[in-house]
């Protein structure tokens, strides 16, 4: 018993009699943790939000017609869908942008309605898949969630806030940049109110009324409530820095995109528009196009479909999908980007087998996918149902070249054992060659026909000889053409470098036409040759002959051409003869060079 005169320990004596005794007894495998680490200052609770005001500045100057041109690449038709959801959102984001410029923004209006986006549309004629490629154009973090999610769960608010989270988590933790995100949420006419019931239908409607705030603006906490991790990541957070830090994501610059097929809706539409008996609804009384009348739809419309009023104000934007035709279908395959082809190519070339469609293959998948009923969806199934015979038995064999026919469609078990004999191999070589050739002529039409725009786009100069290029790159390689138009870029810009490295070795400036440019980049294809190596080369074949014509003339601009590339010696042979007559001279590549040309 201690006396009145022994002094009490204080807290942090305590601990280290403690770990004392626990060193001794057990060595270092048990530790003790000091409770003033881990436990919450008394304050933390009361501390107020972080601000998470908008210091970050969002990189956009898209115009519609931009933005547009991009999915032109991808999408098939819809041209009155893309037409609205490119200007609404690139007017959405400038409008942001103007915002952030103190020289330009006049303030923020009060009242300022969002630019949210109600997409009505049949199934699989591609509402989501064109979100996405939106989204990775503009370069925002996106999400996407169902609606029948929150609906079955007896949603009150948190699913909707947990998109916003995964738009930060999407954003690599960066909230300002979240604060710029896209949420789209699909299958929304699955919470419209139920027109059978009476009274108020409160697990849809419920719904509806939860996602008012974050569509208009609200502050949405990243910590979950009641979540045991976020609340460990808390007091980890406060243990580090010593104070709380709540992190905040304000839903105001968030864009909301919804959409469904809303199935019934154009009979609510055909019923007012026969009630009303007038005008252009008269006109329209016999039509059978339900695209047509989905393109009349009103608010009224969509309150008497089971939306509440005050959700529709928050959706002002509205796009209409169209349905596919079997030529819609056919043209999706026939699109160099199309990811259905892409992807089954993939598949194949998992064991080392490359694949060609022929284009009669492509019809007949098309009109199988049309029977389905299902858009773009269908494609898929009616690709793996043809395929899946040959999936499977093809690995196990020889085969490295599968050219995909009208027969391979049509009868599947011939095919594969004319694919399995060993005489028929000639005949199979021959005909995936000429598909080969049948799809490089097709690239080079494509990009024949888009050549002003995607010369704009990647800043390449589209030659004769540069398309040859990417539409073997494309036969070779399982990419799309923006990919592949890119890797070209990329390896241009890479062997322009070459002219600025020879300059600063040697103090010569050489020029590399666009020929040899081209003839590098198409050596380039095999993967075992680097730019690298070209570089080296050029050094080699191109330094000392230069450097002797400079001493003897001054002059230092030369033009590499591709017959120069492959024939260096008898180029700087020329060049030192065109220098002794001083005339112009004929070159190897049958251009003519003067010496004032080379200067």
């Amino acid at each position: 018993m201690k006396t009145q005169n022994e002094k009490i320990p204080n807290p942090k004596e305590i601990e280290k009699e403690l770990g004392d005794f626990l060193a001794k007894r057990f060595g270092g495998s048990v530790k003790m943790v000091s409770t003033h680490e881990v436990m919450p200052h008394p304050d933390m609770y009361d501390s107020k939000p972080k601000e998470t005001a908008a210091t970050f500045t969002l990189d956009f100057d898209l115009k519609p017609d931009d933005l547009i041109a991009w999915l032109d690449q991808y999408i098939v038709r819809q041209e009155q869908a893309k037409t609205v959801l490119a200007t609404k959102i690139c007017t959405h984001f400038n409008r942001i942008k103007r915002l952030q410029d103190p020289s330009q923004s006049d303030g923020e209006i009060v009242g300022s309605i969002k630019n949210n986006v109600l997409m009505i549309g049949p199934t699989g004629v591609g509402k989501t898949y064109m979100i996405k490629l939106i989204a990775k154009k503009i370069g925002v973090p996106f999400v996407k969630g169902d609606a029948t999610k929150f609906s079955e769960t007896g949603y009150v608010g948190g699913d909707v806030e947990d998109l916003v989270r995964d738009l930060v988590r999407e954003a690599n933790d960066n909230i300002e940049l979240a604060q710029f995100g896209i949420i789209y949420i699909d299958e929304i006419d699955k919470i419209a109110g139920s027109r059978n019931i009476i009274g108020a239908d409160v697990s849809r409607t419920g719904v509806q009324r939860a996602l008012l705030k974050p569509m208009e603006e609200t502050d949405v906490d990243l910590k979950i409530p009641h979540d045991p991790i976020s609340m460990l990541q808390e007091i980890e957070r406060f243990r580090k820095t010593g104070e709380r830090d709540r992190r905040v994501v304000n839903t105001r610059n968030i864009l909301f995109i919804v959409s469904g097929a809303f199935g019934d809706l154009q009979d609510i539409i055909k019923k007012r528009i026969h009630a009303q008996g007038l005008g252009f609804g008269a006109q329209l009384k016999d039509s059978q196009n339900v695209d047509d009348i989905l393109a009349l739809v009103r608010t009224e419309d969509l309150v008497e479909y089971g939306f509440e009023s005050e959700f529709v104000g928050r959706l002002p934007v509205r796009a209409m999908f169209e349905r596919l035709t079997e030529t819609d279908l056919y043209d999706i395959l026939r699109n160099p980007n199309n990811p259905v082809v892409l992807g089954k190519k993939l598949d194949f070339a998992a064991y080392g087998i490359d694949i060609k469609f022929e284009d009669q293959a492509l019809r007949l998948l098309a009109k199988r996918a049309n029977t389905e009923n299902t858009g773009a969806r269908g494609l898929v199934s009616a690709v793996e149902s043809a395929l899946l015979l040959f999936e499977r038995r093809l690995p196990s064999g020889d085969i490295r070249r599968f050219p995909i026919t009208a027969d391979v469609i049509n009868s599947p078990e011939a095919s594969l054992d004319r694919l399995q004999d060993v005489s028929q191999r000639n005949v199979l070589d021959s005909e995936y060659n000429h598909l080969v050739a049948a799809e490089k002529d097709y690239i080079r039409n494509y990009l024949l026909e888009n050549r002003k725009r995607f010369s704009d786009r990647y800043s390449l100069t589209l030659t004769p000889s540069r398309m040859d290029i990417i539409a073997t790159y494309y036969s070779r390689f399982i990419m799309d053409i923006g990919r592949v138009i890119s890797r070209v870029k990329s390896l241009y810009d890479e062997i322009k470098k070459i002219e600025l490295a020879f300059y600063k070795n040697h103090d010569i400036n050489i020029v590399l036409e666009d020929d040899a440019i081209d003839f590098i980049i198409e050596q380039l294809a095999n993967p075992a040759i680097h730019v690298d190596d070209y570089h080296m080369q050029i050094n080699l074949d191109f330094e000392m002959g230069l450097k002797l014509i400079r001493e003897k003339s001054g002059r230092n601009r030369f033009f590499i051409s591709r017959k120069a590339l492959l024939n260096p010696e008898q180029y700087i042979g020329e060049l030192i003869r065109m220098d002794m007559s001083g005339s112009a001279i004929q070159l190897p590549d049958h251009s003519t060079i003067s010496p004032k040309d080379s200067q």
